[in-house]
């Protein structure tokens, strides 16, 4: 039997998952990451530490399975999307690696869309100069750090230096390509037009590939670094969240993926390069070829339950609140919740937002606010659905749900009541590098292509259908729910000392 392996280069570990060529999971590694804030707002880290890490899981996940490197066919690569890695000419690095949750370089946004135009650069790249992505980072080190820029010749994304490790080539998927806002989402790769207008050198830019594409072999070195075989394939692969939709096998449009974790992510696959017109949702290309996703994140969404029990109640159990929230009707007697306590992205980019409970009555009791918790981050989650089908994409005819926020009952009935729309679970639950490893699998050629590989190894082991009664409830809640925001956000200003 054949093995495949997906390696997943996260923030906060390194993972090495193997699969068989059924799809079943063999074993799997992790091996853990440092974080560096050497300034307010600053997330960094050391590309090398990514590399000591992924070795590291790679030798245990063959000695865990009991397998020698030769029985791997290929690998695929995902992780952290946005992360800046700045190579010389010789392929060292040149700093620490500026990441997707580093917030410095506002004022470099500001100056993108003043170069190039903030409309103009939706139209081209699908989305607004967030603080997040990788352009920005570029911008800053050339006006900050001078000298690093001038010995810059190569631009990498997080799992692309694991690459150069593994194989010695310079790539990227497409994915994590559209994901440094430098690309032509129509088009599928750098655009030039954007790059001449922010002066970054197309010579930088490493050459794009589709998820499934061999992009390089392992090399002599790396095979000694971590007992995989010299000449094994590397696929492209994709960037977390297009590698975490082949994982729970959102290939298709209609099919949205949910993943309710600390943070909340709305995934949706489109035939084509669709666009919100005013940059309020991720527009990327997807790890599977031929297809781009849109993506909306709320920044509290399981977060903001963990929040509330442990702050008001932390010797209760989650399963006690749940079982009490139960016992309220859908829309808590008029009792709202706004699950901004970290600020918001999707679909309102404030980082001044404030989370709130609106309309308390002495008739309200702890039960009715839990349930407020649950249903709050239902309709923040339903912006994002919104926003996605007045984009164009149309129908939804299912929502495949992963992360702990998904795990009790009541929240994935409050969640298909919400949404209006069936939401399921599947059997793989180790997300994106599960979906780099069924990457790595089409390239080899064990299935056609990623839908085919979805179709053979992720299935469903739970399906929650939306409650007519609640839906109707929430459909009365949701609009009031919309507008809160607004009128609560000159207020969050001033709360924040900048209003």
């Amino acid at each position: 039997m054949t093995y495949f392996l997906g390696i997943d280069t996260s923030t906060t570990s390194s993972k090495a998952l193997l699969i068989d060529e059924r799809g079943e999971v063999v074993a799997v590694a992790s091996s853990a990451h440092t974080l560096q804030t050497p300034r307010p707002l600053w997330s960094e880290q050391d590309p090398h530490e990514w590399w000591r890490a992924v070795s590291a899981s790679i030798k245990s996940v063959l000695e865990s399975a009991g397998i020698g490197g030769e029985r791997i066919a290929a690998v695929g690569l995902t992780g952290q999307m946005h992360g800046l890695v700045l190579l010389d000419e010789a392929g060292q690095v040149l700093r620490p690696a500026i990441l997707w949750n580093d917030q410095r370089t506002q004022s470099q946004c500001d100056e993108i869309h003043a170069r190039i135009g903030r409309e103009k650069f939706i139209q081209i790249t699908g989305n607004v100069a967030l603080t997040g992505f990788t352009a920005p980072k570029i911008l800053w080190v050339k006006e900050n750090e001078p000298d690093v820029f001038a010995q810059a010749r190569h631009v990498l994304l997080p799992k692309d230096y694991i690459r150069y490790r593994l194989t010695g080539e310079y790539a990227l998927d497409k994915a994590d390509g559209a994901g440094t806002v430098l690309f032509d989402l129509k088009s599928r790769n750098w655009s030039d037009e954007i790059l001449a207008a922010l002066e970054i050198p197309r010579a930088w830019m490493p050459e794009t590939f589709e998820g499934p594409e061999f992009t390089g072999y392992i090399s002599e070195e790396a095979a000694s670094l971590t007992g995989l075989k010299a000449g094994t394939p590397v696929v492209a692969g994709g960037g977390d969240q297009a590698a975490q939709a082949v994982g729970v096998g959102a290939v298709e449009p209609g099919i949205v993926g949910l993943t309710v974790g600390t943070s909340g992510v709305v995934f949706a696959t489109t035939p084509s390069a669709l666009i919100e017109p005013e940059g309020r949702l991720h527009a990327f290309c997807h790890a599977a070829p031929g297809l781009w996703h849109f993506m909306g994140v709320m920044l509290s969404a399981a977060g903001s339950l963990q929040w509330y029990r442990d702050s008001l109640e932390p010797e209760i159990s989650f399963d006690d609140l749940l079982r009490e929230a139960d016992t309220v009707p859908a829309g808590s007697e008029g009792l709202h919740f706004l699950p901004y306590l970290s600020g918001e992205r999707t679909p309102h980019p404030d980082p001044l937002a404030r989370g709130a409970f609106i309309g308390l009555t002495l008739r309200h009791r702890r039960a009715h606010m839990t349930r407020s918790v649950l249903e709050g981050v239902a309709f923040g989650l339903k912006d994002s659905f919104t926003l996605i089908q007045n984009a164009g994409l149309g129908a939804i005819i299912q929502v495949r749900a992963s992360g702990g926020g998904t795990k009790g009952a009541l929240w994935r009935q409050i969640l298909a009541s919400a949404l209006e729309a069936e939401l399921v679970t599947v059997n793989t639950s180790e997300g994106a590098a599960y979906g780099a490893a069924l990457l790595a699998g089409v390239g080899a050629g064990v299935w056609a292509d990623v839908a085919s590989a979805c179709k053979a190894c992720v299935k469903i082991t739970g399906s929650t259908q939306p409650e007519p009664s609640q839906v109707g409830a929430y459909r009365k809640a949701y609009p009031l729910f919309q507008e809160l925001y607004p009128a609560l956000k000159p207020g969050f200003a001033r709360l924040s000392g900048m209003g």
